[in-house]
């Protein structure tokens, strides 16, 4: 281990900065290698302050400084002291000062993708969460809020496009017109970490919108020269979320134009900063033959997610990175509502829960626990994570169940009456919905203080005679890292009760009378509600539209969960009967010496599954969900101890090809159904269409006839869209078969010119169930397609192997391990941010069986134990080892 460990920044330390910064000049010029940055910052002492320091120290790092001035006087360097952190200047004016500083900083050299940095021959900007430290000296911190002036100069051949933040004020050409400049200034004033330039030779796509005040805002996405043609989903997706935010929250934009630019080399998916939106490219392209329905969606999520940042994230910012939840998790819920609006509202909610559970209550659950808002960290970057942003949302969509959707928008409405220009808090933003609904929310609090996932333990006794029923709940709360002992929660319970003909029944409670929308707070340890008026036992559907971010235990039947699956009006609550019942019968197939005696259920099951699937009153998008069983993942989440994954793999594939076998004609139908001659539309209904048709190919391909075979080469040979061939493609991989090095050749040959599809490839690859896996894996990490530089590579191959290929990855001789430690290594040298967040796939590593428990410690030991790592790999290192 680490002998010199960082110290860690606590939550409680807090305070305002001494020194505040008014007004940023920024000037560039931009070459690969040397590029020239000159600031020129408007200062003065913090009056929140009573006697700010004599000194000011400002963040640097990897920076070569070249000049000071202190109010146009050059300073010698007896007058300040640089470190590789920071710049000191010794004695400032307790007054309003100049500070001129002049610095030289390498882009080319920046494999982090921090900071300044150029890949691919464009220069491009990352500053969320403390990169403009890497760009110049700064109070690099998000309470110091700024209004900024920006001028870019290159050579025009090498960046002929220069963008920056806010609106262009100025441009013109310099040298002859070899080299030319731009001037861009942002009125609204912002911290550090939504700066932005970017630089190069791109080509453009525009459009503008109308806001409802008649403004008219210019639109353009900028993407590398050929892949114009492909923003157009995205383009629309921008305009779509502009009337969205106008209609449902009142909100519209504020500069005159809203730009975006797409880049291949990106840590993030995308990132906010204001006017200029950069984007992993892979979030912006799209056309039906390189970019799958999956992409499609995720474009028009987080195109959403990023232009809602405007006001929730920059008009509104974060008063200190421990209030990250603050504009995460409240643009994850409201980017959610956005695409319930747009799309299936039943089938967006599945979505966010199967990712809340894959990723957050894992998380939750093992050794990097967390509050939503953490109250200390070494590296603000590890704490990008499912429980900030995921359960973040839940909380938000909480506080809505407890105010009412109305009650809510006048929340949100004095939120932003009381803090537009602000740095506010977590605090800052509960007690809006106080005092807009005249509610109390303390105990409601409490959520972002808590680590872990609380479980509520149900028990229905029901009294014929009296025609009543007792409700007993039982708040458990499991003990995290440095917190043994739980406070309990306010936890809104959704409840409904079905009758025999399948109708729900009143729901009316003793003594407090009903809650709207039948939902039972529950706040205390254990709380009994006595429910009335009952002439028959019901069949209790318990949290109904995932109403609190919980585990539930509750006695319920395989007769229950099958009448649920058939009756419950409820159509998430319907998924989850069908989702808890096969997850159910998994894991009795993965514990038993003899899988096959539990035919009979599983029949049963599929039985069941086939009713829903007839059932045309549903979406096609909704059936596919129900259809889908749940993944190695979600089965050993829910064993939760002594996990054997290759029990789990053999217990799905049996019982994947049994529902095939049991259903197979009305899986057949269903494909056939829906095969359609029509143009690809990425619309909401004709993505659903294709879902439901690849689900039942799925499940047709694991009954695994001849006639199965042939018509899975079928869809890969003559698809239409990259929906159905990379489909096709993954179904191939797992299969196996003389087959599948041939369509790896073929798709290879289609696509190897596409940095995008090619990604499609290597994930395909690394799912591959089998002991070759991993020598795969280790033969395409040399791969010339390849790179370790690129983080959209890193996650394709190594992270789809880690993450999806869990049978293989936690291989019991531990050779699963110890490539992804051996990988982790290598990236912290290039980028620590994508190593530390690789390193994360071993987070439930504490639940496998004692043998590969192990081999995972030790691989995580090897990574903690090598000299010079990063503080990024390091916190996350320590913390697994120390749980």
């Amino acid at each position: 281990m680490k002998t010199d460990s960082p110290r860690p920044i606590r939550l409680k330390d807090y305070r305002p900065s001494d020194y505040l910064i008014d007004n940023v000049d920024l000037d560039f010029k931009l070459d690969p290698t040397k590029t020239m940055v000159a600031s020129r910052l408007k200062m003065r002492p913090n009056p929140a302050v009573k006697s700010p320091a004599k000194s000011l120290v400002l963040d640097g790092e990897n920076l070569e400084l070249v000049s000071i001035k202190l109010d146009g006087k050059s300073l010698s360097e007896s007058d300040y002291t640089v470190t590789a952190d920071t710049l000191r200047i010794h004695t400032v004016p307790q007054k309003p000062f100049r500070l001129d500083i002049s610095n030289k900083v390498d882009p080319e050299a920046n494999t982090a993708l921090s900071g300044l940095y150029r890949s691919k021959g464009i220069y491009c900007t990352q500053c969320e969460a403390e990169g403009f430290r890497r760009i110049t000296y700064f109070l690099d911190r998000p309470d110091v809020l700024a209004t900024y002036r920006t001028r870019i100069e290159a050579d025009i051949n090498e960046a002929g496009t220069l963008l920056s933040n806010g609106n262009l004020h100025e441009k013109g050409t310099l040298d002859g017109g070899k080299r030319h400049y731009r001037v861009w200034k942002d009125p609204h004033p912002k911290p550090s970490y939504l700066f932005a330039l970017v630089g190069g030779n791109l080509r453009s796509s525009a459009s503008s919108f109308t806001t409802a005040s008649g403004k008219k805002v210019d639109l353009t996405i900028y993407v590398e020269p050929g892949k114009e043609d492909r923003c157009a989903w995205a383009m629309d997706s921008l305009k779509r979320s502009m009337k969205w935010d106008e209609e449902r929250f009142g909100l519209e934009y504020d500069l005159d134009v809203f730009n975006i630019v797409a880049v291949s080399d990106f840590n993030m998916g995308a990132m906010e900063n204001k006017g200029l939106n950069v984007f992993n490219d892979r979030l912006i392209l799209a056309s039906p033959d390189t970019a799958t329905d999956m992409i499609y969606e995720a474009i028009e999520s987080v195109v959403a997610h990023e232009y809602f940042h405007n006001w929730t994230g920059n008009r509104i910012t974060c008063r200190d990175w421990f209030q990250l939840c603050l504009k995460e998790g409240l643009t994850v819920f409201r980017d959610q509502e956005f695409t319930a609006d747009e799309r299936d509202p039943t089938v967006e909610r599945i979505n966010s829960v199967r990712k809340l559970r894959s990723h957050q209550f894992p998380e939750d659950g093992g050794p990097m626990a967390h509050p939503v808002r953490p109250s200390s960290y070494i590296e603000i970057n590890n704490f990008y994570t499912a429980t900030v942003y995921e359960k973040g949302a839940e909380l938000v969509r909480m506080i809505q169940s407890i105010c009412s959707r109305d009650g809510f928008r006048k929340g949100m409405d004095l939120y932003f009456e009381r803090h537009d220009g602000d740095a506010a808090t977590v605090e800052d933003f509960i007690t809006c919905f106080e005092d807009a609904n005249d509610v109390s929310l303390k105990q409601f609090q409490t959520w972002y203080h808590q680590a872990g996932t609380p479980e509520l333990v149900c028990k229905f006794d029901y009294d014929a005679k009296k025609q009543t029923a007792e409700l007993s709940v039982e708040q458990v709360l499991p003990p995290t890292r440095g917190e043994s002992k739980k406070k309990p929660l306010h936890i809104p319970l959704k409840l409904g009760l079905i009758g025999s003909d399948g109708q729900d029944m009143p729901l009316v409670k003793a003594g407090e009378g009903v809650v709207s929308d039948g939902i039972l707070h529950i706040t205390r340890r254990s709380q009994k509600f006595r429910l009335t008026d009952l002439p028959e036992r019901p069949v209790v559907s318990y949290l109904r539209g995932f109403s609190a971010p919980v585990n539930l235990t509750a006695d319920m039947s395989d007769r229950d969960l099958e009448f649920r699956m058939a009756h419950d009006s409820d159509l998430f609550a319907r998924w989850q009967a069908t989702n808890d019942f096969a997850t159910r019968i998994l894991i009795q197939l993965a514990k038993a010496k003899e899988p096959t005696k539990h035919l009979q259920r599983m029949k049963t099951y599929a039985k069941a599954l086939e009713n829903s699937l007839q059932d045309t009153s549903l979406d096609q998008a909704y059936r596919a969900e129900i259809l889908k069983l749940p993944s190695e993942a979600d089965i050993a989440r829910e064993i939760a101890r002594n996990v054997d994954p290759d029990a789990i793999y053999q217990a799905r594939s049996l019982f994947s090809k049994t529902i095939g076998k049991t259903i197979g004609k009305t899986l057949e139908a269903t494909f056939d159904e829906t095969t359609t001659d029509k143009a690809f539309s990425p619309d909401a209904e004709s993505a659903g269409r294709r879902a439901l048709r690849n689900v039942a190919l799925s499940l047709l391909t694991a009954r695994g006839t001849k006639a199965d075979k042939a018509r899975l080469q079928a869809q890969f040979a003559n698809a239409t869209n990259m929906t159905e061939e990379a489909h096709a493609l993954y179904l191939i991989a797992a299969s196996g078969g003389s087959t599948r090095q041939a369509a790896f050749d073929t798709f290879f040959e289609r696509w190897q010119q596409d940095h995008l599809v090619i990604n499609t490839w290597f994930s395909a690859q690394a799912m591959i169930p089998a002991k070759s896996a991993i020598t795969r894996v280790r033969k395409l990490l040399r791969h010339p397609s390849f790179s370790l530089t690129t983080p959209n590579n890193i996650w394709a191959l190594l992270g789809t192997f880690a993450m999806h290929n869990v049978r293989e990855f936690n291989r019991a001789d531990g050779s699963g391990y110890n490539l992804i430690a051996d990988q982790v290594l290598a990236l912290d040298k290039i980028n620590p941010q994508v190593a530390a967040r690789l390193l994360n796939v071993f987070r439930s590593w504490q639940v496998m069986e004692p043998g590969r428990r192990k081999h995972a410690k030790a691989a995580i030991s090897k990574i903690a134990h090598t000299s010079n790592i990063s503080r990024d790999v390091y916190e996350i290192a320590s913390k697994m080892l120390d749980a």
